[in-house]
């Protein structure tokens, strides 16, 4: 048995198993979005981040990559995405048919955001999420750089995301405010 794992957000620049090699591919009927609330990996519980979620949207399609995992770390690489993504219960895992760059077909496992969770926070404005991702924190990391490195990877596949490239100016735009004004900014450690 084969087995692909789409990836949308950060997996794409750190996805943390082995995988043989990986192709662009092309998910229908979902779209990338900061939908979900974080409460761990980029944010707390007070201080709530944002992280990406597949959202269903009919007529909509998503760009990723697919990382073809060999039949012999199959069940590790499951452990491993299970322990990561799952800790919350906001994403499903589920198995989806996705499509590459010759039109190849390929079932692959991926996450979705379940919209029933509490944790489903689609409809936020852009500035809104830009103002969260600049301020939030996580054991992870700054919310900001989730959303740096995850434009910076899709930017060097080729692939264009309007809202994420327009959240990454708006972001940096918030951060550097804060920093000429002597704000308070997490990700630079500057006190006011």
């Amino acid at each position: 048995m084969s087995m692909w794992v789409f990836g949308y957000g950060s997996l794409l620049w750190n996805p943390g198993f082995n995988y043989q090699h990986y192709k662009l591919a092309r998910l229908k009927g979902y779209r990338r979005s900061f939908c979900m609330s974080s409460i761990h990996h980029r944010g707390t519980v007070k201080d709530p981040g944002l992280v990406l979620a597949l959202d269903k949207s009919e007529g909509s399609e998503c760009y990723g990559l697919a990382f073809y995992v060999a039949p012999e770390n199959e069940q590790q690489t499951l452990e491993y995405l299970r322990e990561r993504e799952l800790i919350s219960s906001a994403y499903l895992e589920i198995n989806v048919e996705i499509v590459d760059a010759d039109g190849v077909t390929d079932p692959a496992v991926t996450y979705v955001i379940d919209q029933n969770h509490v944790q489903y926070c689609a409809g936020l404005a852009l500035p809104r999420q830009a103002e969260i991702i600049s301020t939030a924190v996580g054991d992870r990391g700054h919310n900001a750089e989730y959303l740096f490195n995850t434009v910076d990877k899709l930017k060097a596949l080729d692939i264009r995301d309007a809202e994420l490239e327009w959240l990454e100016r708006d972001v940096r735009r918030i951060l550097d405010a804060n920093i000429s004004i002597g704000g308070y900014t997490k990700s630079h450690g500057a006190e006011h």
